[in-house]
């Protein structure tokens, strides 16, 4: 029996280390450049399956209930600009809201009828400040979630306040 596979299997094995290696020394240079919002829990960058996430507590982005950027916020992102640029190339970049489930509230249903609508106002404020950065708009989506994808308990002060956040996902581009 004649193995015919093997050699595609080791290249895209290979390949698949390069890729991980990559986005492992972006998470570096991100920890890196990022280190007091991280240690502040601000924010946290983690190499998942596919992807390389930076969520950002909402807190640090935006002022309670809107989707205007604070100067932090920018800060922040500006922060993070270099290893997206870098990343651009090969990668889209995936900007997700979220909220808690505490419905909005009187004085912004004017402006944002469901949490739904503010968490997609939120990252769409991140990605055209990113576009207006110099990010490729090609590059780059907004989502928003809601309250429909909770990372914790909304029983708690705590897990809502882990609700409320915005992921920024780096996503290898397939090889063609």
């Amino acid at each position: 029996m004649k193995i015919r596979y093997l050699p595609p299997l080791i290249a895209a094995l290979m390949l698949d280390g390069c890729v991980m290696q990559s986005t492992f020394d972006r998470e570096h240079q991100l920890n890196d450049t990022l280190q007091s919002e991280v240690q502040s829990d601000q924010v946290e960058i983690h190499q998942l399956k596919d992807r390389l996430r930076i969520t950002i507590e909402d807190s640090l982005l935006y002022p309670s209930g809107q989707a205007a950027l604070t100067g932090n916020g920018k800060k922040t992102l500006d922060k993070l600009l270099p290893a997206l640029k870098d990343a651009d190339a090969d990668h889209r970049i995936e900007v997700e809201g979220y909220t808690d489930s505490v419905p909005v509230g009187h004085h912004l249903k004017s402006k944002y009828k469901t949490n739904w609508e503010l968490s997609s106002a939120r990252a769409a404020s991140v990605v055209e400040y990113l576009q207006k950065k110099g990010v490729d708009p090609s590059r780059l989506t907004a989502a928003g979630h809601g309250q429909y994808q909770p990372k914790s308990d909304n029983m708690t002060a705590e897990g809502r306040a882990e609700n409320r956040r915005t992921d920024i996902d780096l996503v290898p581009m397939p090889s063609n």
